[in-house]
Formats: structure tokens, C-alpha cells, sequence
């Protein structure tokens, strides 16, 4: 487990780098932390490892405080923490065995017990016909898997990931997250991830913190992220994955934010995930509440297999079975709102459900 308590981290002229930052990370999860540029990600991400040791606060990796540890405790701790990088940082005279054999050699492991362990993690990493190229005749993504391999060659609990896929394009980027997927799994590897992109949280991370001018300013599960976010930064990088607007598709529909006429029509963004994405709550207000709904727009996603998605419906009928409808929503697992009014033939344009 991984335990980072009141961290806070000062420069000179530059105090509040990180401004009391605590969470924890249980073993074997992926716990993603997000951010733009100059949040603070980095150097966090350092604490953790001590490259940075904090102005104040703990660092507690498997029981044990990094901060209060001599020299060499300390470079013992860091032998159980590996590291990825943006730029791969591989050494561009040695090839590939050579790179992920460089730790090792370090570490003063004998060279057969060396071979049978680089031997394993390029299959691993899928780079078992690479093992006498140079990085110059790799492509971006086939060096970043050397990084991998080099940063979990030595068996480490706890794998850090500093922008590990912000400098490669989308396909190369799934290839990766898949790889740091399934060496969690495969190694029961604590992977702490830093980035500014939201499809890798949405991929990967079990958990997620979102960083913002030196603080935490909101983390839970990425489900709950991704349906609940409670911040604007955190609603603006779930925006760059899944939009939250009107789609441009009934955007002509004039969608007023007050009722301006007695027989306006209701139109309601209703979220969900999990389970209550399979009940049929369209239909039920319609059967229950006498309604007509017509649905605008609907879109499902899945977050690891749990599955979210937004409808975009009209309600109309009596006021007094809207009233009874809108407080069943409320009741409801689900996030209701109303975004507003539109006129009643422009509502009946739709396909009616009812």
C-alpha cells in the first residue's frame, strides 16, 4: 500500500508546488492522477520515489516512511519502484537487452540469472525479436515498451508512470495502456500513472485524482469521475472524452431555460451507469405516469465494463403526473436535470415512446 500524507512541496521563490496532498493507494490497483500542465503531476509523482523529497509530509510505501530513511535505505526502497518516462530515456548506444539489462548490471545480479529474467520480460512486453536492435531502429511505441521492460526487470512492487504515452499516437497509445493492463495483472504491479489526457484514466485506472495548481482537488473511482465529477476542472476533462453540451443534432430545436408558455414540453438529461442502465425507465413513466417521452438523443459508454451513458428526453402530460414523474427521477439511482423547455409541437417532432 501506498500512502502519501499531507505532502507539501516548496522551491525556492516558488512556494506551493504541492499544497498538503494526501490519498492512498491500495496494492495492486491502478490509481491514475490527472492534470494539466503545471498542476503539479511531476513533481508529485517524484515524491513518491523521493527524487523530490517533500518540504513536509509522509510517504509511507509498504509500511515503511521514505522520507525518514537513510541513503542507503532509501536506494534499497527504490529498488521495488520502477519508472517510466515520456522521452523512453534509453541509453542509444546499447541495444535492447542491453537497455533493460542496464538496472540489473547495477544491482550486481549474476549473468545467467540476468538473461533468464530479461529473457522473460521481452516476451512479456513482446519484444523478444528486438533484443539486438538499437533504439534508432525502433518506432516510438516499440521504445516505450523497452522502457517498460527495463523499469519492471527488477521485479518491483510499485511501477511509476510519468506521461508514459503522451508522446505517442492513438493506436500505439491503447498497445501501451493494454501492456500496462496486463503486466498488473500478470505481476500484481501498483501502477501509479500520471497524465493530462482522460482516455488513459478512462482505459485503465481504477481509481483516479484529479491535481490542480498544487492541490487535490477531488478523487474517487473513475466511474464515479466519469457520472458524478464535483469540480469544473474535472467536468472539462471528462468534456474532452464524453461532451456534456446539446448535441448539434437537436441543437435547432430552440431549447429555452424557463417555460414560456402553459404547454412548453419538459426536456431532461437523465445519466446513468451499472446496473440501472438496463432498467426501462423510459418506459416505466410512460406506463406509470400516463407520459409521452420522446428521447432526443442517447449514447452508452463503458468504463471497464461497467456501463454509463446520457439520455436526452422530453416529458410531457399533466402537470401534476410531470410533478409525480420528476420526483420518482429524483428517486432513482440515476442523475436527473432538466435543461430546459421547448414548445410543444417542436417536442412532438420526434418519435413519441408513448
Amino acid at each position: 500500500m501506498i500512502e502519501l500524507k499531507n505532502i507539501c512541496k516548496n522551491y525556492p521563490g516558488h512556494e506551493g508546488a504541492l499544497k498538503d496532498v494526501s490519498f492512498t493507494v491500495k496494492d495492486g490497483e491502478i490509481f491514475g492522477i490527472i492534470g494539466q500542465s503545471g498542476a503539479g503531476k511531476s513533481t508529485l509523482i517524484r515524491c513518491v520515489n523521493m527524487l523530490e523529497p517533500p518540504t513536509s509530509g509522509e510517504v509511507i510505501i509498504n509500511g515503511r516512511d521514505m522520507t525518514r530513511l537513510s541513503s542507503s535505505g532509501l536506494r534499497e526502497e527504490r529498488k521495488h519502484i520502477g519508472m517510466i518516462f515520456q522521452h523512453f530515456n534509453l541509453l542509444s548506444n546499447s541495444t535492447v537487452y542491453k537497455n533493460v539489462a542496464f538496472p540489473l548490471e547495477l544491482a550486481g545480479i549474476p549473468k545467467k540469472e540476468q538473461k533468464e529474467r530479461i529473457d522473460s520480460i521481452l516476451n512479456l512486453v513482446g519484444l523478444t525479436d528486438y533484443a539486438d536492435k538499437y533504439p534508432a531502429q525502433l518506432s516510438g511505441g516499440q521504445k516505450q515498451r523497452v522502457g517498460i521492460a527495463r523499469a519492471i526487470v527488477s521485479n518491483p512492487s510499485v511501477l511509476l508512470s510519468d506521461e508514459a504515452t503522451s508522446a505517442l499516437d492513438p493506436e500505439t497509445v491503447k498497445s501501451i495502456l493494454h501492456l500496462l493492463k496486463d503486466i498488473n495483472r500478470k505481476l500484481k504491479l501498483t501502477i501509479i500513472l500520471i497524465t493530462h489526457q482522460m482516455e488513459v484514466i478512462k482505459e485503465i485506472a481504477d481509481r483516479v485524482a484529479v491535481i490542480e495548481n498544487g492541490r487535490i482537488i477531488e478523487q474517487g473511482s473513475v466511474v464515479d469521475l466519469f457520472t458524478s465529477p464535483q469540480t469544473e476542472t474535472a467536468k472539462k476533462f471528462i468534456g474532452s472524452v464524453i461532451s456534456n453540451d446539446i448535441p448539434e443534432a437537436i441543437a435547432h430545436m430552440d431549447i429555452k431555460k424557463t417555460k414560456t408558455a402553459p404547454d412548453d414540453t419538459i426536456v431532461m438529461r437523465l445519466s446513468f451507469r451499472g446496473e440501472v442502465a438496463d432498467e426501462p425507465i423510459v418506459a416505466s413513466l410512460i406506463r406509470t405516469y400516463n407520459l409521452n417521452v420522446s428521447i432526443l438523443y442517447g449514447n452508452i459508454d463503458y468504463i471497464q465494463n461497467t456501463p454509463f451513458g446520457k439520455l436526452i428526453v422530453t416529458l410531457d402530460g399533466h402537470d401534476s403526473n410531470l410533478t409525480a414523474a420528476l420526483r420518482h427521477l429524483q428517486e432513482l439511482p440515476i442523475e436527473s436535470e432538466v435543461i430546459g423547455y421547448v414548445s410543444s409541437h417542436l417536442g412532438s417532432a420526434s418519435e413519441k415512446l408513448g
